[in-house]
């Protein structure tokens, strides 16, 4: 007899973080040349300063002022196994310690090159490893540089997959390790899948959490050894998710979800802003979770390439629920811009769609356009950035994210085109990192401090969102992408105090707002509004 099927439930507390070699995996963790350089440059020179005075990382992870810097927060323990895990991965990922120094010399060949001579010759002292995958090129004032064709990169490494997993565990609050820093070691707690990205096999675990499923089956197709069959189970139930209920009126619903990451719902349809969710357990912050999330989403939107708007570990868990992702084109090749439409067809989506500025897209109940998308880049040639202006049932939404408005002349050009809007959403977190926070390990050489302050990674202040107002019409305003829910620590490291630059200017937003009539207010946790 055919062994009976005992469906269950994946609880709605198991965290599912993506892994490459052990470290948290965020998206220039996935193309071979950014993952490459942040190996060398993040990865081993953090594991390095570990293994050589943990003590030292102890404190600075205890710091507040120190938030987000390159600590492994396991209060100066387990250095043997981080040892461990450098020397294996030294050994395991020569290829990319290889191409890592071949991009290094690609910038000493340009750097040392002759400005103004053809560039037929330079190709000949292209590194091998990069040979045929990289165009040189004179902009119009003979500063050489050149491009990558990612493409053809990725084909070149045909090994790109190894090391990807998947490590599930049970979560029971909002602290979780910094995703830069803190390599995750084993635990007794937590489960590895050694599963690559794009496996169609992590679409049916996670379809688990609202459709039950045979346990034992998904076990098999996992791989996993008898000794991790106990710990799988133990994280599926019997118990039945919360019941979604469907938006049925004949307007807009949105729904704030943390950060920038906002649901619009007509009767027909649903649109997901920058996905970044918390899981469901006990908290003293009431929040919306996967739970409160439809069946099916239409489109996913993302406005650009930082790991707080474009988060693997959420969009992975939604996949197989996703009509298309919608992301800025950029197709230029530059090392810092790596692009988001092929990195995402890489982990496995197929309907990728790419929006330039201007452009717009049909949707069931209105449209969405590509809006320009000034700063927070830390001034360098970074494309895979887009506002989006959202008509839907009549009403225009405008999802900014952290577009730093010190150009106004913009706002003005768009408004003969925008017109006005019903609610302008923005990020304020006007005290940005410097840009080696996240681009360090792509630059050539070590940036000057004085110029890697200058170049931060700011949002708008209250003057800048002011001049977008004189511009815009507006009726609402909404501040978000700010950072400050709990559950986002592991990503961002912000703690605000009322005295934080951020929470100041956007405190003085919101009333001189109020002062000319207009309705604004900071998100914080969750927020519901309907528009008729």
């Amino acid at each position: 007899m055919p062994r009976k099927q005992h469906l269950q439930y994946l609880r709605p507390d198991i965290q599912a973080e993506p892994l490459i070699d052990s470290w948290y995996a965020w998206t220039y963790m996935i193309p071979p040349a950014t993952r490459a350089r942040n190996l060398t440059e993040r990865n081993i020179r953090t594991m390095e300063s570990y293994i050589a005075a943990p003590e030292v990382h102890a404190m600075a992870v205890k710091n507040p002022k120190m938030l987000g810097g390159p600590f492994v927060d396991y209060n100066g323990k387990r250095v043997e196994e981080v040892e461990q895990l450098l020397r294996h991965t030294i050994a395991s990922r020569q290829g990319l310690l290889q191409l890592s120094e071949a991009l290094v010399k690609l910038d000493q060949l340009i750097e040392s090159h002759a400005r103004g001579d053809s560039l037929r010759l330079v190709y000949l002292k292209v590194p091998e490893l990069l040979r045929g995958c990289v165009e040189l090129f004179y902009d119009l004032y003979n500063n050489i540089s050149y491009r990558i064709i990612e493409p053809l990169m990725y084909n070149a490494w045909r090994d790109r997959e190894q090391g990807q997993s998947i490590a599930l565990s049970r979560t029971v609050g909002d602290d979780r390790p910094f995703i830069l820093s803190t390599p995750r070691l084993p635990s007794e707690t937590a489960l590895e899948l050694t599963i690559p990205f794009r496996s169609n096999i992590l679409d049916k675990l996670f379809a688990a959490k609202r459709s039950p499923k045979e346990c034992d089956s998904l076990m098999e197709q996992c791989g996993l050894l008898s000794r991790d069959h106990e710990l799988f189970r133990s994280m599926f139930t019997c118990d039945a998710p919360k019941q979604y209920t469907k938006y049925s009126g004949s307007g807009v619903r949105w729904r704030y979800f943390g950060h920038a990451c906002i649901l619009i719902e007509t009767q027909t349809s649903s649109y997901l802003f920058d996905p970044m969710l918390s899981y469901t357990y006990e908290s003293s912050i009431s929040r919306y979770t996967y739970e409160d999330l439809p069946e099916h989403i239409e489109y996913v939107f993302i406005t650009h390439n930082h790991n707080d708007h474009v988060l693997l570990e959420t969009l992975l868990q939604l996949r197989e629920r996703i009509g298309y992702v919608v992301v800025p084109r950029n197709g230029g090749g530059m090392l810092a811009d790596p692009s988001l439409k092929l990195i995402l067809q890489e982990i496995g989506f197929k309907n990728v769609l790419e929006i330039t500025e201007l452009q717009t897209i049909p949707l069931n109940d209105g449209y969405v356009m590509g809006l320009p998308f000034f700063g927070e880049h830390a001034d360098l040639n970074v494309q895979s950035k887009i506002a989006y202006l959202l008509e839907i049932n009549g009403n225009k939404l405008m999802f900014a994210a952290d577009s730093c408005n010190f150009e106004p002349t913009l706002y003005q050009r768009l408004r003969e085109i925008v017109g006005s809007v019903r609610a302008l959403f923005i990020g304020m977190e006007c005290d940005g990192s410097p840009g080696s926070w996240l681009y360090g390990p792509l630059y050539g050489k070590r940036l000057p401090w004085a110029y890697d302050q200058a170049r931060r990674m700011n949002g708008a202040n209250c003057d800048e969102v002011i001049s977008i107002l004189d511009s815009i019409e507006c009726r609402e305003v909404f501040v978000y992408a700010m950072g400050q829910e709990p559950w986002l620590n592991y990503l961002l490291c912000v703690k605000y105090t009322d005295e934080s630059n951020p929470i100041v200017q956007s405190n003085q937003l919101i009333q001189r707002c109020r002062d000319r009539g207009i309705a604004a207010e900071r998100l914080f946790g969750e927020r519901e509004l309907v528009l008729e």
